[in-house]
């Protein structure tokens, strides 16, 4: 896995040569093809995870712990990964999680998450690539070191949502029409977490605050319709935002004059067939700089947050003794929360990613300490 060096310089020396022009698609190509590669070269090495299981690092503290339970609509939609080393790079993990829905849900999530850990990495190096030749990005000019590093992955995240978004439209053996994914991504790049959602999936920070108790932070935002600023892009462009009437509170975006899609999210991949009416697949990026008081990240799919709070995971997750059982134990709880708070509703797909950023808890706090 050295080749990785000489596919950056190689890509450099290739955008050189074509500075000023636009980068050929063979070129595209080649670029995906040597990520991928080393997405194979991950797996084979377990450095990749996508299943339930857990992962410990041997080059950090980096800890991860992986459950997806199936609900009771059928075959299970959810798709985790944890790609450590990600990019041949001992400072960074990967880790991904996505919620498909409609009739191809979770073959349309499986693709996009095998697709997002690749395209990121191959526009990432792009951007470092032209950057290294001199060639400014989108950027505000006198930008720190540290947020200059994070223009190069937002720019990398818009541009792989949007290029996964545009080959699933066009691919002739995956119908995207009334079916679709979530996608929520965290980069964690040695101190630093960039995060990347579109839907309703949740990351949840837990951090310790000044008065020593251990407090959930939500990094992400649910994009839901009902939400003023996603409800009016979508009437703007003329499609509906409505309940049922039998779903007081769950809104849903439709086709103008059809009762279709019903779609519960604002921002998915797939679901062309709204896509010109307001759905988009931009996601929110986002970044923190980690600190000594962050302790674990929580990535979870709307199964879990349907049922349980940002308290209660974070609560959850620091209780469990056993790291490597902290994702069962909360999608566990999710599972029998679902049965006691919703009752005859037949029950979600339940996913959860919980990445640990120290070998223990800072000092030995209790969440919630101060309220008890």
């Amino acid at each position: 896995m050295m080749f990785f060096p000489s596919f950056l310089d190689g890509l450099a020396r290739t955008v050189s040569m074509k500075k000023g022009k636009n980068t050929s698609s063979t070129e595209d190509d080649i670029g995906r093809e040597v990520a991928e590669t080393l997405a194979k070269d991950a797996k084979k090495n377990d450095l990749m995870l996508s299943s339930s299981a857990t992962f410990k690092s041997n080059k950090s503290n980096n800890f991860a712990s992986i459950c997806s339970k199936r609900g009771q609509k059928g075959i299970n939609q959810d798709c985790t990964i944890v790609w450590e080393e990600f990019g041949c790079q001992e400072d960074m993990i990967f880790c991904g999680i996505f919620d498909g829905h409609g009739p191809w849900g979770h073959i349309i999530a499986k693709r996009v998450k095998q697709s997002v850990p690749p395209s990121l990495l191959c526009n990432w190096q792009k951007a470092l690539a032209l950057t290294s030749l001199g060639q400014e990005l989108n950027t505000e000019p006198n930008r720190s070191t540290r947020n200059h590093q994070f223009d190069i992955w937002k720019q990398s995240c818009l541009e792989t949502y949007a290029d996964i978004d545009e080959e699933l439209k066009h691919h002739p053996g995956i119908d995207s029409f009334h079916s679709g994914t979530t996608a929520l991504t965290i980069i964690k790049q040695g101190e630093h977490l960039v995060i990347a959602n579109v839907g309703d999936s949740r990351a949840v920070l837990a951090t310790i605050s000044d008065d020593g108790i251990l407090i959930p932070f939500q990094l992400t935002i649910d994009f839901k319709p009902n939400i003023p600023e996603e409800a009016e892009r979508i009437r703007q462009s003329q499609g509906g935002v409505s309940c049922l009437r039998d779903e007081p509170g769950v809104y849903r975006v439709w086709m103008p004059k059809r009762d279709a899609p019903g779609l519960a999210v604002s921002r998915a991949i797939g679901d062309h067939c709204v896509k010109e009416f307001g759905l988009i697949s931009v996601p929110d990026v986002t970044q923190r700089n980690i600190t000594n008081k962050d302790q674990f990240v929580i990535l979870a799919t709307d199964g879990v947050w349907d049922v349980i709070s940002n308290e209660e995971a974070v609560e959850i997750v620091c209780s469990t003794d056993d790291r490597e059982k902290s994702a069962k134990r909360l999608v566990q709880c999710a599972m029998r929360a679902w049965r006691s708070k919703k009752r005859g509703i037949a029950m979600d797909d339940i996913s959860a990613i919980c990445l640990f950023f120290h070998p223990k808890l800072f000092q030995e706090v209790n969440p919630f300490k101060a309220s008890k």
